[in-house]
C-alpha cells in the first residue's frame, strides 16, 4: 500500500550490493543534517558538499574496513539533539550499530 510507512531497512536494498561484500548500511537522514561537518572530520566516507552545504557519504554501503570511522562519524553527529542523522546498521540483523541510543539496537531513524 503506497500510503504505508517506509521502513528504514529496506531504504537501498533493492540496487545493494551482496550482504556478505558489504554487510553494514548507512542510513543518513539528510534533511536534519545541520551541517557541522563532524563527521567529515573523522571519516573519509564523509563529505561536505559545497553545493548543499551538508554532509554527503562517498557509499551507502560499507565493509569491516570502513565500518569503524562510520560508527565514529554517527557518534559525533550533533543533529537531533545528540541522537545524530547517521545510522549504520547492519544489514545481517537490521540492527542499528551506531549511534543506537536505546542501546537495543532498534533503528532511531526519526521520519
Amino acid at each position: 500500500m503506497a500510503d504505508e510507512p517506509v521502513d528504514p531497512s529496506d531504504i537501498g536494498e533493492r540496487d545493494a550490493p551482496p550482504v556478505a561484500e558489504k554487510p553494514y548500511k548507512i542510513i543518513f537522514e539528510a534533511n536534519k543534517c545541520i551541517a557541522a561537518g563532524k563527521c567529515a572530520e573523522v571519516s573519509d566516507n564523509w563529505t561536505m558538499s559545497l553545493t548543499s552545504e551538508i554532509a554527503q557519504p562517498e557509499s551507502y554501503f560499507i565493509g569491516e574496513e570502513d565500518l569503524d570511522a562510520n560508527v565514529e562519524a554517527a557518534e559525533v553527529c550533533p543533529a537531533k539533539k545528540d541522537r545524530g542523522v547517521i545510522h549504520v546498521v547492519d544489514r545481517r540483523t537490521n540492527e542499528e550499530i551506531a549511534p543506537d541510543p536505546e542501546g537495543d539496537g532498534t533503528l532511531s531513524v526519526d521520519w
